[in-house]
């Protein structure tokens, strides 16, 4: 009950604010315009968003201003940033004294400003222009559903972006990454677009602002893999050495159209000729896969012959 009566007493409060034409002040939220930045300059620091600034009108204007100033592009205050050259200093209220046009209001806000009351003043730093090429990195994280897994690397088009703003700002950047996001059970290949993360608190404009990003997932599947050369590795030149059998096969494990496109060429299987001894016969193998083979099982045979012979003159 005591909820019910506040909310008919404050409604009753803002009708009779809304139908009054009694002038009042009222605190609102005003945005503020940095404009004409000196050619070949760039902020250093961000300018503020919004100013707290005291308003004078009629209940229904006032009224009228809430609901409407968000959605009224000429609702704001200008600082002309023309005559700077490096550093300044606007001390609000005596800026929009001595030059009051800067104070944009529609007429049909029927609304009077009176004076800013935050920030009092607002420092601004130039410094020079610089543009800037710069990679880009993905930070996208894939979780595949059971049986599935990523194949070769996500590919950013385009993977490099242009940077400007302030020169001490943008030198110290050599790459910039996306935004943070998750694809949770992917078992198809995943194409989506994916905005730059900004700087935080740092005036970087970003050319282009979102790059196509792209991950190859495919099934799990396996393969046999016959007549894999074995290579001999370290021989030395005054010696001649050959395995048996020189072929071997595998089973690898990896995505479905991965593995289907492997080459026995792909799969390096070697013996190291420093490990040879005399009184040693037969030699393990060992196995290099791609990248994208998650795994490899019954390699036949396990080890080969090595025979070495003293190359003849």
């Amino acid at each position: 009950m005591g909820i019910r009566l506040g909310s008919i007493c404050l409604a009753g409060l803002l009708w009779i604010f809304v139908i009054s034409d009694n002038l009042y002040l009222m605190v609102v939220d005003m945005p503020i315009e940095a404009r004409n930045l000196p050619e070949q300059s760039a902020l250093k620091k961000e300018v503020p968003e919004f100013a707290k600034v005291r308003l004078k009108g009629t209940g229904r204007s006032l009224f009228k201003t809430i609901i409407l100033n968000r959605f009224i592009p000429g609702f704001k205050l200008v600082l002309d940033l023309e005559r700077i050259s490096e550093e300044y200093d606007f001390i609000l209220n005596d800026y929009f004294e001595r030059y009051p046009q800067k104070v944009s209001i529609p007429s049909n806000f029927e609304v009077t400003y009176v004076e800013v009351i935050y920030p009092k003043s607002i420092h601004i730093s130039l410094d020079e222009y610089k543009e800037k090429i710069v990679l880009v990195e993905p930070k996208i994280q894939i979780i595949t559903a059971p049986g599935f897994t990523t194949v070769g690397k996500a590919l950013i088009s385009p993977n490099k972006v242009k940077i400007a703003g302030s020169r001490n700002i943008i030198e110290p950047i050599y790459s910039v990454a996306t935004i943070s996001d998750t694809v949770n059970n992917a078992s198809s290949p995943i194409s989506m677009k994916i905005s730059i993360e900004p700087e935080t608190g740092q005036l970087i404009e970003y050319t282009p602002k979102e790059v196509s990003f792209s991950q190859s997932v495919q099934s799990i599947s396996e393969r046999i893999i016959s007549e894999i050369p074995v290579k001999i590795l370290n021989v030395k030149s005054d010696i001649q050495a050959f395995v048996s059998p020189q072929t071997v096969s595998l089973t690898v494990i990896g995505g479905t159209e991965f593995i289907s496109n492997l080459k026995p060429e792909d799969l390096i299987l070697s013996v190291d000729f420093n490990n040879w001894n005399s009184k040693k016969q037969f030699y393990d193998l060992k196995v290099k896969t791609p990248n994208d083979v998650i795994s490899w099982m019954d390699l036949s045979p396990r080890n080969v012959e090595l025979v070495v012979n003293k190359r003849t003159k």
